[in-house]
């Protein structure tokens, strides 16, 4: 393989990655024509796209290509979980500058492609155009497989909240990183590649899930997108949510409640979905919290009590951190 981005070529590099790549049966047609074709037994297509760019979401001195490539391929794939869909196919459209070592973009397309197989989907094509910032644009696809998707507007009062995954493990990454250390390693390695639960999506669904979501933003956040959908409060028991040690002395070390990190961290991609009271759920989900009728505007509430500070990541404003 020749040195740089630019040495290869365009079609040079397109070589490179599609003969990286593994297929699924959903895929009837992959990369090489001018557009790939997925099965859609469902008739129906759930569609999620999402993007990573370098300085903003990434930073090459803390993460690999191939770490990027499993991130940016599980915050779309958890899109498509946590709609009750089963992900079928990836699209990547990718900016990288002429002087890139040829290996970055190569290693970057190993993580989406493994990342794509632990979630049973296949990459099926894409564009790479030059340029100066290095962006990463996935599209991801889904089955519903004859479900009804799951939305964030079904919420109602009397419903439970539940989450399965991690919470806060990203965040908490981050703040070792952004000091300069490299451990406790399970954090670091949450922030760099998350793990999202996503069998937990389709089961939800076929639980009777009324409103699902998974956290990118934070919890708060993205449980806010659910009540003000679906016009209702939520209220979570913070005695109900699990802060590991290991987080709590992190949390301790760099002055930081570790409830914070759980709260309004994102990146993680659990899966946090709501349910009536009767569901009787497996041991993997926890219940959190409980939908109330508004006794004002749909909220969030901790513990009874507005939360009165960033509940999560804004991409516009000052609550995203540079990672």
């Amino acid at each position: 393989m020749k040195g740089t981005v630019g040495e290869l070529g365009e079609f040079g590099l397109i070589r490179e990655l599609t003969s990286r790549l593994t297929t699924t049966p959903a895929v009837r047609l992959g990369p090489g024509d001018d557009a790939a074709v997925v099965a859609a037994p469902d008739r129906r297509v759930v569609a999620s796209t999402d993007v990573l760019l370098e300085g903003r979401h990434f930073r090459r001195d803390w993460s690999t290509a191939y770490d990027v490539g499993r991130k940016a391929a599980a915050q779309n794939l958890a899109d498509i979980a946590a709609m009750g869909a089963v992900p079928t196919a990836v699209l990547l459209a990718l900016v990288v500058p002429a002087e890139l070592p040829a290996t970055w973009p190569t290693e970057l397309m190993d993580g989406i492609r493994d990342e794509c197989q632990v979630a049973g989907a296949a990459v099926v094509g894409g564009d790479v155009v030059r340029g100066e910032t290095i962006t990463v644009a996935i599209t991801a696809l889904g089955d519903l497989r004859n479900h009804e998707p799951v939305t964030r507007s079904g919420a109602r009062a009397g419903d439970v909240v539940a989450v399965t995954g991690w919470l806060g493990w990203s965040a908490a990454g981050l703040a070792v990183l952004s000091r300069g250390f490299r451990s406790p390693r399970a954090f670091v390695e949450a922030h760099r590649r998350p793990e999202p639960p996503y069998h937990a999506g389709p089961a939800a669904a076929a639980l009777g899930a009324t409103a699902m979501t998974d956290v990118s933003d934070g919890l708060i956040a993205d449980l806010g997108h659910i009540a003000e959908a679906s016009k209702v409060r939520i209220d979570l028991r913070t005695a109900a949510i699990d802060v590991p040690t290991q987080m709590s002395d992190i949390g301790q070390a760099v002055g930081v409640d570790p409830l914070q990190w759980v709260l309004t961290g994102g990146e993680d991609h659990a899966i946090v979905a709501t349910f009536p009271s009767d569901v009787k759920l497996p041991a993997r989900w926890k219940v959190i919290g409980e939908v109330v009728n508004p006794s004002a505007l749909p909220q969030v509430t901790v513990d009874g009590a507005p939360w009165d500070k960033a509940g999560g990541w804004d991409h516009f404003g000052d609550t995203e951190p540079d990672d």
